[in-house]
């Protein structure tokens, strides 16, 4: 869980971010909670693009998507949102959190 100093700091880090992941209307498939761990991973900070096609809204598929796992939701605006967890790999700088 990440505070609100913390969320405030990512935010402004997570602005000038371009979407990397794009969500349809297939929804949260098993290929689309893999690929999104595995950018979490390797970026710590991603932001994704839910589809007008989507059934599901924006903030239920954040929220579904964060819990599945353990990512922290940093802001949800229009049709993105952006995500956090922290990397469990030691061979890059993380992200310095205040």
């Amino acid at each position: 869980m990440i505070t609100t100093k913390q969320r405030a700091f990512l935010r402004g880090l997570g602005n000038a971010l371009e979407p990397v992941m794009q969500i349809g209307k297939e929804g949260l498939s098993e290929n689309v909670v893999t690929s999104v761990n595995l950018l979490l991973e390797a970026r710590e900070l991603v932001k994704i693009r839910v589809l007008k096609n989507n059934d599901d809204g924006v903030r239920e598929t954040a929220d579904e998507l964060s819990s599945k796992l353990g990512a922290d939701i940093v802001q949800v605006i229009g049709n993105n949102f952006i995500l956090y967890k922290k990397s469990t790999r030691k061979d890059f700088k993380h992200i310095q959190l205040p």
